[in-house]
């Protein structure tokens, strides 16, 4: 490669790095911090004010999973067919609103019916987040690229607990609950960003007036050779991209992360709130917002260092079969600590496991997709793998309701993590190809 297309090659990743990926994660941030902003209301009087059991609450935090499941891969197949601009605009104002209707919910049963038209709302985002981005690099930079959106995750609930800690102690303002207060006040940015989404996006390279003429070539050109070549494979046609085995073992791995991943954000706050009573130990609200932001800091860097590893040697499938085992071993061990600062560690690591995983994960299977297989592969994985975004919270709640204790929930948890690891080094061989490094 000369060094006049190199220096383009670089220019144009890095404008794609500073003014898409920052914009679709903060999307994404507002887009977590309203699905989880439940396990924050739950033991801040939500589930006293409502009635709630463990259960009940499970079922609520689950359910969402239900309609976001149902309707994933038909608004995939929209966002490919009407664009990322429009579809993703679409979908963040309308889960928006949905959001708003937390604040006003007066029981189970409206409680339930919200979080399942959040999860109508919502469906198709993620994926279609992940498409997006991915149709903006060349695969050798897709590790990068979707590890700096995936940092998202855990910065939300780094940044997005005390937020609600702070929101949930503004009770009584307007006459409202503390709750009640901070699910609007998660909800209206959603709104606002969404509008804002439809003027900023842009749905191709060549639409992108921030890009000089050579950058839109060089990116055009490079994703059109890559489209090229996928399409004689059988991931560029839908239907055979439904019926490719890889795709399926790959929906189980995320199936196993997934299940890790909501467990601990659905019911992290409440474990926290019953160190009271396991250890003594006294916080307010906002402490126990801070330490439930703790885990996540480290997981955003080891996110961001497993990233960088995985693009400068190749996505294998060490990077994402590693990071389960850990998780897998890890998560079990907290509820037998001995104290609020061993326990929240033990939590530490399986949070840095989880996120060091995810966004590698998401390059493997871009190696065989593309097009409509691609949106619709993509949706497949991420509609099993969300299974457990409904598995994880009802069964954990009903699990910790029949046994009195969290132990064996979260045996189940690593369980399932342990054989995500497993079917990952069975289905993931060959590394991906090495990125140049981003000057």
């Amino acid at each position: 490669m000369n060094s006049s297309v190199q220096t383009v090659e670089q220019s144009a990743i890095r404008k794609v790095s500073w003014r898409l990926v920052p914009f679709v994660a903060l999307m994404f941030f507002i887009n977590f911090l309203d699905r989880t902003a439940i396990s924050f209301a739950g033991p801040n009087g939500m589930s006293k004010d409502l009635a709630l059991s463990a259960a009940q609450f499970g079922m609520a935090a689950g359910i969402f999973f239900v309609g976001y499941i149902v309707l994933e891969i038909p608004s995939n197949l929209a966002l490919h067919k009407y664009g990322a601009r429009r579809w993703l605009s679409r979908i963040m104002v309308s889960w928006g609103v949905v959001a708003l209707l937390f604040t006003w919910v007066s029981n189970v049963e409206g409680l339930y019916t919200l979080r399942f038209l959040l999860g109508v709302a919502e469906a198709g985002f993620f994926p279609g987040a992940i498409l997006f981005l991915s149709q903006w690099v060349p695969a050798r930079y897709r590790s990068h690229i979707l590890g700096l959106f995936y940092l998202a995750q855990p910065l939300t609930t780094v940044i997005g607990a005390p937020l609600a800690a702070l929101l949930i102690e503004a009770h009584g303002l307007f006459g409202l609950a503390g709750w009640r207060i901070m699910f609007f006040g998660v909800a209206v940015p959603a709104i606002v960003v969404g509008f804002i989404a439809w003027f900023y996006l842009a749905d191709k390279p060549s639409d992108a007036r921030w890009l000089s003429a050579e950058e839109q070539r060089w990116l055009t050109d490079e994703l059109a050779q890559e489209a090229r070549q996928k399409a004689k494979t059988p991931g560029a046609h839908p239907g055979l991209a439904l019926r490719d085995s890889r795709v399926w073992l790959f929906s189980l791995v995320y199936f196993g992360f997934i299940y890790g991943l909501y467990a601990l954000a659905f019911f992290l706050p409440t474990v926290i709130g019953g160190f009271e009573a396991q250890f003594g130990s006294k916080f307010n609200v906002f402490q126990k917002g801070l330490i439930t932001a703790i885990p996540y800091l480290p997981a955003a860097v080891a996110l961001y260092l497993a990233t960088q590893h995985a693009t400068r040697h190749g996505v294998s499938r060490w990077h994402v079969g590693l990071p389960a085992f850990i998780g897998a071993a890890s998560i079990p061990c907290a509820l037998y600590m001995q104290s609020p600062v061993t326990t929240v560690a033990v939590i530490t690591v399986t949070a840095c496991a989880i996120f060091a995983a995810l966004p590698n994960f998401w390059s493997l299977p871009a190696r065989f997709l593309s097009g409509a297989g691609a949106a619709t592969g993509l949706a497949l994985i991420n509609t099993v793998g969300n299974l457990a975004g409904f598995a994880a919270p009802f069964i954990t709640g009903a699990l910790k309701d029949s046994s009195g204790g969290y132990q064996l929930p979260m045996f189940v948890v690593g369980a399932l993590m342990a054989l995500a690891g497993v079917l990952v080094i069975k289905v993931a061989h060959a590394p991906m190809p090495r990125a140049a490094a981003l000057a």
